[in-house]
């Protein structure tokens, strides 16, 4: 006789399956594809090329600089019938005249003050350790002052003067170099803009244009800025030192004003000789002349930079005051100085590239603005119908000027002859 059949087990639950395939080993795989791998391999090129020609790009990025400042007043010079040629050599000729007077005036006063400086030194140290012997906290700090001495051996002296002439000469190489190819920029504006335009598709050549303009416009209200601050601080410094009797009131000034130009440290160099000018009259004028340009100082970084940046680059204040802080911790002195221009080169690629921003929901004034850019990109196309690259780029360029007069001078309908 056959045993009975054993009863087959239960059929696995699903909460039993799943347990037992989450205790399997699982196996994931990453697979790079060629195009990435080709992509990552390109940016870390770029990456170090860029860092080994580092050099080579500041005095491109100084050139663009100096072609954005002097592009507007040449444009107003073609504008009057000056040829293009000689109105460049006019813009140049005139700002290096400049340049050299201000150099010639600066200069000599300055090494004069400061030689001038040195030798009253060890009587302004005594005088100063005087006062400071009359007071208990201070006698200790004043008996160091009286037994200071500058014994630096001389080589290394010699080798620290070297070592920074070499510098300057260095810097005055790139600087140099970067004014010679600013000039040849604009000299062969119509070749360069017709390569740029024979590189990049015809469908992008009136966004293209547009950038470059707006570039322009961004490069000469940030010079401008930099005009009007430094201007400002050197008529307040003049107008302070000669109300104090200060001597050598103009070329301190203009030092100021030059020294304002730089970020941070500009403050100091601003504060600096002109204080220790004063020392020259009193003890009381210098202290006087170093509130007063604190003070100034304070004034200018708090209320006068936001307001006359933010208004040129159309940048919001807070935006002006993180891109100093930003480019100052992420590149120094350089990333400060540049902060500015590239924090408002961002927002305008931004705002012409039209990138929606998370959050951002689209305006009418988005749409009309498309709808504008849909005509520009018509009109372009049917100007430009068999006409060569470099024709096509000087159309495109005419086109956007064009486009940008009638935004800053909207046509009110409601005005009786507004239209004609």
């Amino acid at each position: 006789m056959a045993p009975p059949p054993s009863p087959s087990p239960p059929a696995p639950t699903l909460l039993e399956r799943r347990r037992s395939s989450d205790r399997k080993a699982r196996t994931v795989r990453f697979e790079v594809s060629p195009a990435t791998m080709i992509t990552l391999v390109l940016v870390a090129a770029a990456a170090w090329l860029l860092i080994r020609l580092w050099p080579v790009v500041l005095v491109l990025v100084v050139a663009l600089l100096v072609v954005g400042t002097m592009s507007p007043a040449v444009s107003w010079l073609e504008a009057r019938r000056v040829r293009r040629g000689f109105g460049i050599a006019f813009v140049f000729t005139m700002v290096s005249i400049a340049a050299i007077l201000i150099v010639t005036i600066t200069i000599p006063s300055l090494l004069a003050q400061a030689a001038s400086l040195l030798e009253r030194e060890p009587a302004f140290r005594a005088s100063l350790a005087d006062h400071l012997t009359q007071f208990h906290l201070s006698a200790p700090f004043a008996e160091w002052l009286r037994n200071l001495r500058y014994d630096g051996p001389g080589n290394n002296l010699g080798a620290t003067a070297f070592a920074y002439s070499m510098r300057v000469f260095e810097v005055a190489a790139y600087g140099m170099s970067a004014i010679f190819l600013a000039l040849y920029m604009m000299i062969d504006r119509d070749r360069l803009r017709g390569g740029l335009f024979a590189i990049v598709p015809r469908t992008h050549h009136m966004r293209l244009s547009r950038v470059m303009m707006n570039l322009e416009t961004i490069v000469g209200a940030y010079i401008r800025g930099q005009l009007v601050t430094c201007l400002l601080i050197g008529a307040f410094t003049f107008i302070l030192l000669t109300a104090c009797g200060v001597e050598n009131a103009m070329a301190l000034a203009v030092f100021a004003g030059i020294a304002d130009v730089l970020p941070y440290i500009g403050a100091f160099l601003s504060v600096g000789p002109a204080v220790l000018a004063a020392l020259g009259q009193s003890t009381t004028t210098a202290v006087i002349v170093l509130l007063m340009m604190l003070t100034y100082e304070e004034f200018e970084s708090r209320v006068l930079v936001p307001r006359i940046y933010g208004r040129a680059l159309r940048l919001p204040s807070s935006v002006v005051l993180f891109s100093l802080m930003a480019g100052g911790t992420l590149m120094g002195l350089l990333g400060a100085l540049l902060a500015l221009p590239v924090a408002a080169t961002i927002m305008m690629l931004i705002e012409e590239l039209r990138v929606e921003l998370p959050g951002e929901q689209e305006q009418v004034a988005t749409t009309a603005q498309r709808a504008r850019d849909d005509l520009a990109e018509e009109e372009y196309e049917r100007r430009t119908e068999g006409v060569a690259v470099g024709e096509a780029a000087a159309i495109a360029a005419e086109i956007s000027v064009d486009r940008r007069y009638e935004e800053n001078h909207p046509v009110n309908p409601d005005v009786p002859g507004a239209a004609e």
